[in-house]
C-alpha cells in the first residue's frame, strides 16, 4: 500500500506540468475574450408542442453531427502528429491526459462570448455548442487512433514499406483499416458522451444573458423548468427513439462491416450482425457504391503518387525553419499567458480560497461514493453478463441502449423522486454522476469477464472451487486491469458531471448543494471569471494529481500481477 501511495517526478510528470500550464494559459486568453463578449442574450421560446420535437431534434442531430465530424478530424491529425513525430509526441500526448481532465461545462460562456467578440450572438451561440460537444467526443477517439497508429503490426508496417506506399497510401490501405474496428467502438461511445452535455450545450446562462438554441436538450430543460411532466417523457421517448434508430440503421451496420477488417487467425464462433446490413447487401446497394469508390479510389492513388513519391520516415530531412519559429511563438504566447494568469489566481481573495478547498472537499467525497456504488453493481452484473452468453445475448443491446440515454435528460426524474427525502439534492447529484458514469465501469467488466480463458475456467472445475475461491483466484484477478480502465474512465466523467449535479435549475427555481462543481456554475452564471478560472484550473490539478498518484499506481499494479499472459 505505502507502495501504492508512493510520489516521484520523473519526465512524463514534467510534461503534465507543461500541459496544464498550457491550458492555463489558452483558458486565460479565451477569458480576456470572453470579457469584451458582446450580444444580448436575448430568449428564445422553447415550444413544448409535440409537432416541434421533429424540428428540434433534427437540429440536436444536426449539432452532434458537425461535433462528430469536427472530432473524428481533429483526432485523425492529432494522433497522427503525435504517433510519428517523437518531439510533438513528448508534448501532444500529455497535454490530451490533461484536456480530459478539464471540466468542459467551464468552457462553454468562455467560448461562447469568446467568439461573440467577432461573430453575431446566434452563429456565436451555434459554435459553442458545437465546440462543447466536441470536447465530449475528441479525447477517446484521438486515443484510440493514436493507439492504433503505434500497434500497426510489424510485418504490415514492413509490406507497406516494400511496396513503397506515400503516407496517403499508408493511411487508406493499412491504418484507416486496421484502426477501424477500434474507431467505431469508440465512435459510439462519443455519441454517447455528447448527448448528455446536450442539455447544457443548448441552454445555459451566463452573467446576466439567457442563450438558448432551438433543440432536444433546450426542450427538456424548458420542460423541466415548467415541471411539465408529460413533456420531460415526450422528450425522454424521442431521445430514446433517436438512440435506437441510429443504433440499427448505424452503429450496428458499421460493426458488421468492419469484421471484414479484423487480424485473426481463427473466425471467431459469433460475429455482430446487422438486418440494414444484410438489406443494404442483398439489395446490390453496398455493391454499387464499392465500385464507385474504386474507381474514385484509384485516381486519388495515382495523382497522390505523383504528387508525394515514396519516402522513408527514416529519410525525411529535419524540421524547417518556419516551423521552429511557430514553436518559438508558441512558446513565448503561452509563458507570457500563463504569467498573467497566475497573477489573476494570486489576487484571488483568501476566503474564496477557502471556499474552493472546502468545495473540492465536498466533490471529491461525492465523485467516491459514485465510484464507489457503481463498482458495487457494475462488478457482478458485468461479470455476469460476460460469462453467460444467453444472458448477453438480450441483456446486452438493452443495457447499450440505456447507457446512450443522456444522464443530464433524467435529472428531471432523479430531482422528482429525491428532492423531497431527508438529504434528497446530494442524493440526486450522486445519482446523477452515477447515472453518467457507471457504463464506462460495466462495458469495461463485461469485456474482461468475456476474455477469461475458457481453459482457466475447466481448470477452477476441475479443482471444485467454491464460488468465493472462484472469484478470488481467477474472476477478480482477471477482471482487474478493465474495472481499472473503466474506474478512471469513469471518475472524469463523474467530476465534468459535478458542474451539473451541484447547480440545477428545476421548476423555476435554482437548486444548489456546496461543491466545486456548483461553485464552477455559480461563477459562470454571475460572470466572475477569475473565480471561474481558478476553480476550474483546481479541478483541472486535482484530476490530474489523482490520476498519476491513485490510477497510474493501479495500472501498473495490473500490468504487473494481473495481466493474462
Amino acid at each position: 500500500m505505502r507502495k501504492l501511495f508512493k510520489i516521484s517526478f520523473n519526465k512524463r510528470d514534467f510534461r503534465f506540468v507543461v500541459g496544464i500550464i498550457i491550458i492555463l494559459a489558452f483558458l486565460y486568453f479565451a477569458l480576456l475574450l470572453a470579457r469584451k463578449g458582446g450580444g444580448s442574450g436575448e430568449s428564445l421560446t422553447i415550444s413544448l408542442s409535440p409537432l416541434a420535437l421533429f424540428k428540434y431534434s433534427l437540429f440536436s442531430l444536426s449539432r452532434m453531427g458537425a461535433a462528430y465530424l469536427l472530432s473524428l478530424i481533429f483526432s485523425l491529425v492529432y494522433g497522427y502528429f503525435a504517433a510519428y513525430n517523437k518531439k510533438a509526441e513528448m508534448i501532444l500526448m500529455p497535454l490530451l491526459d490533461v484536456l480530459q481532465s478539464v471540466p468542459i461545462l467551464s468552457f462553454l460562456p468562455v467560448t461562447l462570448l469568446a467568439f461573440s467578440t467577432f461573430l453575431s450572438q446566434n452563429v456565436a451561440a451555434e459554435l459553442a455548442s458545437i465546440v462543447l460537444i466536441f470536447t465530449s467526443q475528441a479525447w477517446n477517439l484521438t486515443f484510440a487512433w493514436y493507439q492504433s497508429l503505434i500497434t500497426v503490426p510489424k510485418d504490415l508496417d514492413e509490406a507497406s514499406r516494400i511496396f513503397r506506399f506515400n503516407k496517403l497510401l499508408r493511411l487508406k490501405t493499412l491504418e484507416l483499416p486496421f484502426a477501424a474496428i477500434n474507431l467505431i467502438w469508440n465512435s459510439m461511445m462519443s455519441w454517447a458522451g455528447g448527448w448528455f452535455f446536450l442539455m447544457a450545450a443548448e441552454m445555459f446562462t451566463v452573467g446576466n444573458k439567457d442563450f438558448r438554441l432551438p433543440g432536444l436538450g433546450s426542450y427538456l430543460q424548458t420542460a423541466a423548468d415548467k415541471k411539465d411532466i408529460h413533456a420531460i417523457f415526450m422528450g425522454l421517448f424521442a431521445l430514446v427513439l433517436i438512440i435506437v434508430i441510429l443504433d440499427q440503421l448505424v452503429w450496428r451496420p458499421l460493426l458488421a462491416w468492419s469484421v471484414k477488417f479484423k487480424i485473426e487467425y481463427v473466425e471467431s464462433d459469433k460475429e455482430p450482425s446487422s438486418w440494414f446490413y444484410n438489406f443494404l447487401q442483398s439489395s446490390g446497394i453496398l455493391e454499387k457504391l464499392d465500385a464507385l469508390w474504386q474507381v474514385i479510389s484509384e485516381k486519388i492513388d495515382m495523382w497522390s503518387i505523383k504528387k508525394w513519391p515514396f519516402k522513408d520516415r527514416s529519410e525525411e530531412g529535419k524540421e524547417s525553419l518556419f516551423s521552429k519559429i511557430i514553436f518559438y511563438v508558441f512558446v513565448i504566447f503561452v509563458v507570457y499567458e500563463a504569467v498573467k494568469a497566475f497573477g489573476v489566481m494570486m489576487d484571488i481573495p483568501s476566503y474564496e480560497w477557502k471556499e474552493i478547498f472546502r468545495a473540492l472537499g465536498a466533490t471529491t467525497l461525492r465523485v467516491f461514493i459514485a465510484l464507489v456504488l457503481s463498482l458495487a453493481w457494475t462488478i457482478p452484473v458485468g461479470v455476469a453478463i460476460g460469462r453467460n452468453e444467453k444472458l448477453a445475448g438480450w441483456l446486452q443491446p438493452l443495457v447499450q441502449i440505456i447507457a446512450s440515454i443522456p444522464a443530464t435528460a433524467l435529472f428531471p426524474v432523479f430531482v422528482l423522486i429525491f428532492l423531497n427525502l431527508p438529504g434528497g439534492l446530494n442524493i440526486a447529484s450522486i445519482a446523477l454522476m452515477m447515472a453518467g458514469t457507471q457504463w464506462y465501469i460495466l462495458f469495461n467488466v463485461i469485456a474482461g469477464a468475456s476474455s477469461i480463458p475458457k481453459d482457466l475456467e475447466y481448470t477452477t472445475q476441475l479443482l471444485h472451487l467454491s464460488k468465493w475461491e472462484k472469484w478470488k483466484v481467477l474472476i477478480l484477478p482477471a477482471i482487474f486491469p478493465y474495472v481499472v480502465t473503466g474506474g478512471i474512465t469513469a471518475a472524469g466523467g463523474a467530476w465534468n458531471a459535478s458542474i451539473v449535479a451541484e447547480y440545477i435549475k428545476f421548476g423555476g427555481k435554482v437548486l444548489k448543494i456546496n461543491g466545486l462543481g456548483e461553485l464552477i456554475a455559480l461563477s459562470t452564471a454571475n460572470g466572475n471569471y477569475p473565480l471561474l478560472l481558478t476553480s476550474t484550473v483546481v479541478m483541472i490539478v486535482t484530476v490530474v494529481l489523482i490520476n498519476r498518484l491513485f490510477w497510474k499506481k493501479l495500472y501498473d499494479l495490473a500490468h504487473e500481477k494481473f495481466s493474462m499472459e
